[in-house]
């Protein structure tokens, strides 16, 4: 008898006695390599939230890399989540949180039984923010996917830096790759495959997305990288905010000694002279220091972690060789400009143009002239969503794709919000929350195919899906909008030649 039935025969003989693990685990009830966790199960999935996959990264463990979880006694209940890492809060996100236990995951599977892909999600913004927010069902059940998110530091918690300080400016890099180490160690369970895992984000969450690629410390946990409008290679020029502030600080990439600069004069101010003080600190305390939730963004390079920008190391090849879908938004700096910075008068505009582009600024004023457009306001979104995003974006796809096959695409729904195809609103077609009218569910559905074939082979084509080449071929971006998925001239409807490499 061949040894492969004798196999299946014991298999059997235990599980039918009651002995072993086999069967007798509740179906909401699986083991990680701390203990046992209870979730929810639905008809169609089941969601475990509130894993901790590290331990909290308060007191002594503050600006410490992180340690893996403790063991726990009996079932952990996994039904709901766990503590938002500290924040601040802001108009569009008001939570505040101020508990440093926080290093929590959340796993939404179809079954956990089987081999499935696997999508890890980073959330943006960096200063707030938690992985529950985003609700996995359509993306897990639709593609057949396992989908985890989760929480990492922000802000200050995240990126803060001193001299002599091992890990300056990349704490909440570190929490990531921790969490893709606890799903190569432990996905198993939830009916995934840890051999092909999508790293995938937006925003500031693409940023670290990107950051992963470069760093050899994150090699071999991910297996393709999806980045949504991310920072990666963004070079924001002054006036893009705000009057008068000029570029944001969490959209400047920092080298390791300015990060440690910054942080000394941080703690003079917290009245604090060395570490063991500032850890001793109430996060409070420490969260009420005007903007440091903002200034220690997005990531500090120039060290073991990240020891280059991405901006090099995509240009020098220095990159995990895995597939990259990658894309940004058609109207990204829309919202930005009308949400954030306020109306915008027509006498502002040659002003912001002067502020932003200087000798240059009659120059792009004639390309992008107000009468060209709905509103002032719109104008500067279109000249900033063109000189900073498109741009750079199209720069990216030219780098990946000379090392690696790489897919792009815009998202290109005008009525996704009433600021248009917005800086991120292409989020909420992949996590739907709210209410998507047929063309846009159609869209919805449509992407997340793409989205999870991407997901299972590296290509996102499959099925009766309007064909998607890849960048390579022709330089293809693929637009992404109700009722017209097809490519785009990308160069022509941003106008890149008129920015040129400057």
């Amino acid at each position: 008898m061949r040894r492969g039935t004798w196999a299946l025969i014991i298999t059997m003989a235990v599980t039918a006695c009651g002995g072993g693990d086999v069967g007798q685990r509740p179906p909401d009830t699986v083991r990680v390599e701390n203990g046992e966790v209870r979730g929810v199960v639905h008809a169609d999935r089941t969601v475990f939230q509130g894993i901790p996959y590290a331990l909290a990264p308060k007191g002594e463990l503050r600006w410490r890399a992180p340690h893996r979880a403790a063991d726990w006694e009996g079932v952990r209940d996994a039904t709901r989540p766990g503590n938002p890492c500290p924040q601040v809060g802001s108009s569009y996100s008001p939570t505040r949180a101020t508990d440093e236990d926080c290093l929590f995951l959340n796993v939404t599977t179809p079954s956990t039984a089987g081999r499935r892909p696997v999508l890890v999600w980073l959330h943006g913004d960096g200063a707030i923010g938690a992985g529950h927010h985003f609700d996995a069902t359509a993306l897990a059940t639709k593609g057949d996917v396992v989908v985890v998110t989760l929480n990492y530091r922000l802000g200050v918690f995240g990126g803060f830096g001193l001299p002599g300080l091992e890990g300056s400016g990349t704490f909440g890099l570190q929490d990531q790759r921790e969490a893709l180490e606890w799903v190569r160690r432990n996905i198993d369970s939830f009916g995934g495959d840890p051999g092909n895992v999508t790293l995938f984000g937006v925003s500031y969450g693409a940023s670290a997305a990107a950051a992963h690629l470069v760093s050899p410390a994150s090699r071999g946990l991910f297996h393709k990288a999806i980045t949504h409008s991310g920072f990666a290679l963004v070079d924001l020029p002054a006036e893009a905010w705000y009057p008068g502030l000029g570029a944001l600080p969490w959209l400047a990439w920092r080298d390791t000694a300015e990060i440690e600069q910054i942080g000394q004069g941080i703690t003079l101010e917290l009245g604090c002279d060395d570490l063991a003080c500032l850890r001793a600190l109430p996060a409070e305390k420490v969260m009420d220091h005007q903007q440091v939730m903002n200034i220690f963004q997005p990531f500090g390079y120039g060290n073991a972690e990240l020891p280059r920008l991405p901006a090099e190391a995509f240009a020098a090849g220095e990159i995990a060789r895995v597939p990259v879908l990658a894309g940004n938004t058609r109207h990204e700096h829309r919202g930005i400009v009308e949400i954030f910075r306020g109306p915008v008068a027509a006498e502002d505009y040659p002003r912001l143009l002067a502020a932003a582009f200087g000798d240059r600024a009659a120059e792009v004023g004639r390309e992008y002239p107000l009468e060209a457009f709905e509103s002032p306001g719109r104008a500067w979104a279109a000249v900033l969503t063109d000189r900073v995003w498109a741009r750079a974006t199209f720069r990216q796809h030219e780098l990946l794709s000379a090392h690696t096959p790489t897919f792009a695409f815009e998202f290109a729904d005008p009525a996704a919000s009433e600021h248009g195809a917005s800086h991120s609103t292409d989020i909420g077609y992949l996590f739907p929350d709210g209410e998507l009218t047929a063309g846009q569910r159609e869209l919805s559905d449509a992407m997340i195919r793409y989205w999870t074939a991407f997901a299972r082979t590296g290509d996102p084509n499959g099925g009766d899906l309007p064909h998607w080449p890849a960048f390579g071929e022709g330089r293809h971006v693929q637009s992404l909008a109700p009722g017209a998925i097809t490519g785009v001239d990308y160069r022509a409807e941003h106008r890149l030649d008129f920015w040129g490499d400057e």
